[in-house]
């Protein structure tokens, strides 16, 4: 009984080896200066803030992910990105799901304070995002997300609320 008892406690402290380093990087990831591919960050902050004429967005048909930030709460993650019609677009899937509503935070926050930073190739802009839930245009930017990611997105499952889509509108 005794080695039992001291084999699970080494197999618990081992366990908690990795999970004590995972959660502090998360830790220390939310006050570092952008997301990284594992955890979210903190606000982004470096780099030029775009002022000018609305951007030609056709650029972000090369780049897979960009930085997003939402200013309440000023955090940050990296998300796809797709230009639909000279318009910028992001989006969440699996919002009809349990899971995806306790896993996907943004959406949610974004739809109460769309006011957001994106940071692409190190410029930032200023965007309001603005959720979109029903219409035509739908067919052309689920199609044009289709054709750059490997994404189920469709107009009935936005209409639907199992996905989120979002234009990234000037403020």
């Amino acid at each position: 009984m005794q080695a039992a008892i001291r084999a699970l406690v080494v197999v618990v402290c081992l366990l908690l080896i990795p999970v004590t380093a995972v959660l502090t990087a998360a830790a220390k990831q939310r006050f570092a200066d952008g997301p990284n591919r594992l955890f979210s960050g903190g606000p982004l902050e470096a780099g030029e803030l775009y002022a000018g004429p609305e951007p030609d967005w056709s650029f972000v048909a090369d780049i897979p992910t960009i930085e997003l930030q939402l200013m309440d709460p000023p955090r940050s993650r990296l998300i796809w990105v797709q230009e639909h019609d000279g318009k910028l677009y992001v989006w969440s899937g699996y919002m009809g799901t349990m899971v995806g509503r306790m896993w996907k935070k943004w959406p949610i926050q974004a739809e109460r304070d769309g006011r957001a930073v994106l940071r692409i190739d190190g410029t930032r802009y200023e965007r309001q995002l603005v959720r979109i839930e029903s219409g035509d245009v739908l067919d052309g930017i689920t199609g044009a997300i289709r054709a750059k990611y490997p994404s189920q997105l469709t107009r009935a499952g936005v209409e639907a609320g199992d996905s989120w889509l979002f234009e990234a509108a000037p403020r």
